[in-house]
């Protein structure tokens, strides 16, 4: 499930408006005050999912714009969803709490009633990576570097936390007003200090150890960033097919396809991310994410600079205002949406 946000032309001067939504949002999480999602004006539905939607919301009290991530607590319990769920709740309050990374979607506050889960969640406006990737069928090499390159600090930072993201893919990433990547979706994240075993994440991205079932840990989130590079410089990832199971073969025969437009130097990187040997594998050798920082693609890319987002993003998004979401699709309203049913069985999100 993606985070979107409502269409709203409040402003036009993209530097009266425009402030640092890591700043801003560390103010709410301090001073936000609400327990019910009657403490907010529920707007548009914005992305929707297997057992939820994400909706517009303004809170009441402080007219500060969010966006709602609604669970269904029949749906989460019966598509088995219910440790994913908790697990995310966990990681996202750790990791947005105090010094909030400014390439993570970070949480604001959660609360539940007798029908659903609520996380209100930091608003990001510059719509889906997917949809500019899409639009654009592939990316030139610096493009796909800045990008990249966001990737790398990201995981950089939640393994230094031992955590493991494992789905990332450009439907799960999202631009900021100034065209920098916020990672969002915790649902598959998980705090491994060594191994997990759990089959999950999006057939394309799977790691070969995954599919092994031998115990996989932060290397899968690596081998992801490799696909993520060869997906952006070619318009699809290395392995394609109609059937998972033709997939799952391509990952484990482990032969990649590059074509000869394909940077040298990226593609150096991919192959290294790409390698089924996790003692080859960048970002799991004793260098960690600087072998991947510090590889010839990358060496030009002011980590730094990055981090505190004074390069110039190579995505340009035209924004009328700080709510201006026009860069997001829409969703149709269906018929009975509102009416959810109350669950009455046995609680099991009593930490949610």
């Amino acid at each position: 499930m993606t985070v979107s946000s409502w269409l709203s032309n409040d402003q036009s001067d993209h530097s009266s408006f425009f402030f640092s939504s890591h700043e801003i949002l560390f103010v709410t999480i301090k001073s936000l005050e609400c327990n019910s999602i009657d403490d907010f004006h529920v707007g548009m539905m914005l992305g929707t999912g297997s057992f939820g939607r994400v909706r517009f919301a303004t809170h009441k009290g402080t007219q500060q714009h969010f966006a709602v991530k609604i669970l269904r607590k029949t749906e989460v319990i019966r598509h088995k969803q219910v440790e994913h769920i908790l697990s995310e709740k966990e990681i996202l309050t750790t990791i947005s709490k105090d010094n909030p990374h400014p390439f993570i979607v970070n949480l604001a506050t959660t609360f539940q009633d007798e029908c659903c889960l609520y996380m209100i969640i930091e608003l990001v406006i510059g719509g889906e990576f997917f949809s500019h990737l899409r639009n654009a069928v592939k990316f030139n090499s610096s493009t796909a570097q800045f990008y990249a390159s966001h990737i790398a600090l990201i995981f950089e930072h939640l393994h230094s936390r031992n955590v493991i993201y494992r789905d990332l893919k450009p439907e799960n990433l999202l631009l900021d007003q100034d065209g920098y990547l916020k990672i969002t979706d915790f649902g598959f994240a998980k705090i491994v200090s060594y191994k997990t075993y759990t089959l999950c994440g999006t057939p394309e991205y799977i790691a070969p150890e995954v599919l092994l079932s031998k115990g996989h840990g932060k290397g899968v989130d690596w081998w992801t960033l490799g696909i993520l590079i060869y997906e952006m410089l070619v318009g699809e990832p290395p392995f394609v097919d109609d059937d998972p199971l033709g997939i799952y073969q391509q990952i484990l025969t482990g032969k990649v396809s590059f074509t000869r437009s394909y940077d040298k130097y990226a593609k150096s990187l991919t192959k290294k991310l790409l390698t089924q040997d996790l003692t080859k594998r960048f970002g799991c050798l004793k260098n960690g994410a600087s072998d991947i920082k510090f590889s010839k693609w990358l060496q030009g890319i002011d980590f730094q600079a990055l981090l505190a987002k004074k390069l110039e993003s190579p995505i340009k998004l035209e924004l009328s205002g700080s709510t201006d979401t026009s860069n997001f699709e829409e969703y149709p309203e269906e018929e009975g949406e509102l009416i959810i049913p109350q669950y009455d069985g046995p609680d099991p999100f009593e930490k949610f």
